[in-house]
């Protein structure tokens, strides 16, 4: 028995796709859906007026799930042709069916039908995962709707926010992503029956010169197949383009995440924000009381490696020659469900970090405190004027005041002394008891707490309510 520990195993397969999507792109499953593309397409042409009888159908219904796959290996050694070895192993199962499998079809019918089969299942399973994390952000963004925060612009200190409206951001980002994969689940065709070089041929051929008929068995099998329309035109295969389109709704998660990702690393740093950390989790090998946001970092690594394969599909469909060729072959079986692994990967990570998001309000009050004296310094001046001060001095004097309270800063002194500064000036001896008042943060954040509600209740409910039914697949961190 050949040990598992001594080859190459996917990291994505060992270590972070879910069960249920390492189930679709299986080597099982590619070979079902071939198995029932071979059957539907007999069934229609049956229905079609081909000579094909029920019990020849019958028989490979029974044999579908009676899969060889040693037997499949030895006869792909001897023939050179996966898909050959398939349609020999399946009649070798169903003899009494073997002279009418895979009839007026190529490999290419059974291949391309299984790549969109597959990227079709999984687009519902990211499709069910988005609405899961969708559902961990809004609850996030309520709870924090009016929690006070520093904002940043070039991560430097500005205006102050709240953590809900800030990760208002980050739920839009993955509502995009949701209509993304809707849209390309919706779009997806079936290439259907359309011959060697696309012309259907062989199936006009099959029908004996009928159009209608092979236009027919177009629509009947993508019917049968669950999709709602097909590829119009095509060579031998269906248009690369396709991986294109639906790549690149499926690299958005990527992206979404990694910024995501990127927020909570910068601020775990400032210990304003936390992912869950379990009771007996390591951060360091070396240091133990380190707590490492290494979820977050994993997003970002998986993300950085699912945003380089979208560019990849585009290039092989750029390098497609006239109507068919096979240096897309061996770069799709690798592409394709890697991109679709390490997205699935992805929201399960960020849907259990946004679950389980710990926030610190005091730290987020300190290092509000350290910043605010001087983004209230307008206020501070205006108040001051209105209780009979002179505009220009009291400019002058908060002027002097914060640049000096910055120097403190920059040379060491870790304190903002601001407000002692100007309490201590008698010209603003007026409002020195309103100055509590008027550095509560909350009079600086703007409407966030409402866009936030307005957010929720106008644009992120009706969405979930529309997708009430969905339930998101069960997944498992195992590292």
């Amino acid at each position: 028995m050949t040990d598992p520990h001594a080859t190459y195993s996917s990291p994505l397969a060992s270590r972070y796709a879910s069960p249920e999507m390492q189930s679709i792109f299986s080597y099982r499953a590619r070979t079902l859906v071939w198995r029932d593309l071979w059957i539907h397409l007999a069934e229609c042409e049956r229905e079609l007026g081909l000579d094909i009888s029920e019990a020849q159908i019958a028989e490979l219904k029974t044999a579908r799930n009676d899969i060889d796959f040693d037997r499949v290996a030895e006869l792909e050694r001897e023939l050179r042709h996966d898909v050959m070895a398939h349609v020999h192993a399946f009649g070798e199962k169903a003899p009494s069916a073997k002279g009418i499998l895979h009839l007026g079809a190529t490999s290419c019918f059974v291949a391309d039908g299984a790549d969109l089969v597959s990227m079709q299942r999984g687009l519902e399973v990211l499709r069910a995962r988005l609405v899961g994390v969708i559902r961990a952000f809004a609850g996030f963004c309520h709870e924090q709707r009016a929690q006070a925060a520093l904002g940043f612009t070039h991560f430097q200190s500005a205006q102050p926010t709240t953590m809900g409206k800030r990760a208002t951001l980050w739920l839009q980002d993955f509502l995009l992503d949701l209509e993304e994969v809707e849209d390309a689940l919706a779009r997806l065709p079936f290439r259907g029956v359309k011959g060697t070089t696309g012309t259907q041929a062989s199936f006009l051929q099959l029908f004996d010169g009928d159009h209608s008929k092979v236009r027919q068995l177009d629509k009947m099998l993508t019917e049968r197949m669950g999709f709602a329309r097909m590829v119009s035109v095509c060579g031998q295969t269906y248009p690369r383009k396709w991986d294109g389109v639906v790549l690149a709704a499926v690299s958005g998660i990527g992206a979404s995440a990694a910024k995501f990702a990127g927020d909570v690393r910068l601020l775990a740093h400032r210990r304003e924000l936390e992912e869950p950390f379990g009771k007996k989790q390591i951060g360091s090998s070396a240091m133990p009381y380190k707590r490492n946001p290494m979820r977050s970092e994993r997003v970002g690594a998986l993300s950085r490696y699912l945003l380089n394969l979208a560019p990849n599909a585009l290039d092989t469909a750029a390098n497609q020659w006239l109507e068919r060729t096979l240096d897309d072959s061996a770069n799709r079986r690798i592409a394709i469900p890697e991109s679709f692994l390490a997205a699935d990967a992805i929201l399960q990570l960020v849907q259990d970090v946004a679950s389980g998001l710990v926030v610190y309000p005091k730290v987020l009050e300190g290092n509000l405190n350290h910043e605010l004296p001087f983004m209230a310094t307008e206020t501070i001046l205006m108040a001051a004027v209105q209780k009979g001060g002179d505009r220009q001095d009291l400019h002058e004097r908060i002027r002097v005041h914060s640049h000096e309270a910055a120097y403190r800063l920059k040379a060491g002194d870790g304190r903002n002394d601001l407000l002692e500064r100007i309490t201590a000036d008698e010209a603003f001896a007026a409002i020195v008891d309103d100055l509590p008042t008027l550095l509560d943060p909350m009079k600086f954040v703007g409407r966030a707490p409402q866009q936030v509600d307005e957010f929720l209740e106008e644009v992120v409910r009706p969405i979930l309510d529309a997708r009430a039914d969905v339930a998101v697949p069960a997944g498992e961190i195992k590292f």
